[in-house]
């Protein structure tokens, strides 16, 4: 049963890049934390015990990120709040038109999250549907959402196995990271590839 739910969730992803009149754009949000990212480490044998530091923290900052599937290109932006659909309204009007091109719809695929559904962009979205339309990943399944790969590539390229004394030190290292990726990117259109 569980095989058969993946092969139907896959289908519903597995074409969408290959739709001649459209161009896919794959959308997520994530969150980063100050607090300890610990991956194997390497200890020299005449160290007994290592001292690894962290804040005592559970501060996150949280990002609206999308990244264009022809040339890998990232469009982020902090949110500073909770995720929400106004917050969503405000990051989905200039990714329409950093995204736009002539002639070509763009299909942005995103999860089932309720502010995706919300009314305070319901009228948006439908005045630009010919143009920019949201593609609804199935329920439950993030591991079909290619983002959530940039999310932790990005843990583990910034994050991880460092200390971070506090939330704006975080919010440094991984924009640092995601401003390299704002242009064409061969690592991220690889990696959200889902073709």
């Amino acid at each position: 049963m569980a095989t058969q739910n993946a092969r139907k969730r896959t289908k519903k992803t597995s074409g969408l890049d290959a739709r001649p009149k459209d161009r896919s754009v794959v959308y997520g949000r994530g969150a980063f934390s100050a607090a300890r990212s610990r991956c194997q480490m390497w200890v020299p044998p005449e160290v007994k015990d290592p001292v690894l530091l962290h804040a005592p923290t559970r501060k996150s900052v949280g990002y609206f990120g999308a990244v264009r599937l022809r040339d890998g290109r990232l469009v982020f932006r902090r949110e500073t709040g909770q995720f929400k659909g106004a917050s969503f309204f405000q990051f989905l009007q200039p990714l329409r038109r950093a995204s736009r091109a002539a002639g070509r719809r763009v299909a942005v695929i995103t999860d089932n999250a309720s502010y995706h559904h919300g009314r305070v962009h319901k009228a948006w979205r439908e005045q630009w549907a010919e143009q920019f339309v949201l593609d609804f990943l199935p329920p439950y399944s993030p591991e079909l959402n290619p983002i959530e790969r940039v999310w932790k590539l990005t843990r583990r390229r910034c994050l991880h196995n460092r200390y971070f004394a506090d939330l704006q030190d975080v919010i440094t290292a991984v924009e640092n990271e995601f401003t390299g990726w704002t242009t064409r990117n061969e690592t991220l259109r690889r990696l959200c590839a889902i073709i």
